[in-house]
């Protein structure tokens, strides 16, 4: 049986639902555990996904209940049917240009925001996300978002890894467009964002230090590059990177540093995991995804690390 026209393309668009902000990601109970991170626990958030999902026609329509399982998140793939109608957040994800791991982050959640009912659905040309789903979501914030904070990392260098695990998965939306919270915040949204990701990480981490700043340092590699090489601002660059150090990319070795990105931890022999903006599997430097990189030492790639 063939897909319906709506099935095969992305969801229209209107304004975005009103929220207060998001509530936190999430993650199915087969995570892995060497990602980091831990399945979540039941929260309204849920059920208001499953309602807007299904709204678009990518799940069942039935009574919801709060436990984000494997089967919406992954989608089901029975043999012999289309999966369309019951592929939950990846399948979302996939028909949206997102990378559809299942795992909800920030970037699915202001798709969702966006996203319309298609016409040959019910409730066509309605927000995904209903007034229910809404009073779901403020709920969920109320409970997770505006939870009291963690204590804070005994240093600068694991807080900004911290922050910066928290927003792998999120997307600059529309794709292609260099528009993201983080430029936002910054105030340069629409311009390549890798250094302005690192910034705000540095910056909204539990331990912000004085080598970043908000709106003139940094948006620009060369310019950190730069300032580490002369020991400007706390910078300095070093041979023996520690986790939450930074990670710059000079791919042609001419000089001229391309990329940035959080330094994870050694991934055996020469290569290592960073947490970068802007890339993507296809587009090293200008991407629009937060991902998690495995990389390798060598020439035009150099680790700088921020005073305490």
């Amino acid at each position: 049986m063939a897909k319906p026209e709506w099935a095969t393309k992305p969801y229209p668009g209107g304004p975005p639902v009103d929220l207060p902000g998001f509530p936190r990601p999430l993650y199915p109970p087969d995570v892995p555990e060497s990602s980091g991170y831990e399945p979540s626990t039941k929260g309204p958030d849920v059920k208001a996904y499953k309602r807007a999902i299904s709204r678009l026609g990518r799940w069942p329509w039935q009574t919801f209940d709060e436990g984000y399982w494997d089967d919406f998140a992954h989608g089901i793939h029975r043999a012999g049917q289309g999966s369309y109608a019951d592929s939950g957040v990846a399948g979302f994800q996939e028909i949206q240009g997102l990378q559809p791991t299942g795992w909800l982050g920030e970037a699915t959640y202001q798709n969702l925001r966006y996203a319309r009912v298609p016409d040959g659905l019910p409730n066509a040309g309605e927000p995904a996300i209903d007034a229910i789903a809404q009073d779901l979501l403020t709920e969920a914030w109320q409970r997770f978002a505006m939870a009291p904070e963690a204590p804070a990392p005994g240093s600068s260098r694991e807080a900004r890894l911290a922050e910066a695990r928290g927003h792998v998965g999120t997307s600059e939306y529309p794709p292609g467009s260099n528009r993201t919270e983080y430029g936002e915040w910054y105030g340069m949204d629409g311009n390549p964002w890798c250094a302005m990701f690192v910034t705000y990480c540095d910056q909204k981490g539990a331990r912000p230090t004085d080598s970043f700043k908000r709106g003139s340092r940094y948006a620009y590699v060369p310019y950190l590059l730069s300032d580490a090489r002369s020991g400007a601002y706390g910078l300095s660059v070093t041979n023996e990177p520690r986790p939450g150090d930074l990670v710059i990319y000079d791919w042609e070795s001419n000089g001229e540093p391309d990329h940035i990105g959080i330094y994870e931890g050694g991934a055996g022999g020469n290569q290592f995991t960073a947490i970068e903006g802007n890339t993507s599997i296809d587009n090293n430097s200008n991407g629009g995804q937060v991902m998690r990189r495995t990389r390798s030492k060598g020439s035009g790639v150099y680790f700088v690390r921020v005073a305490e």
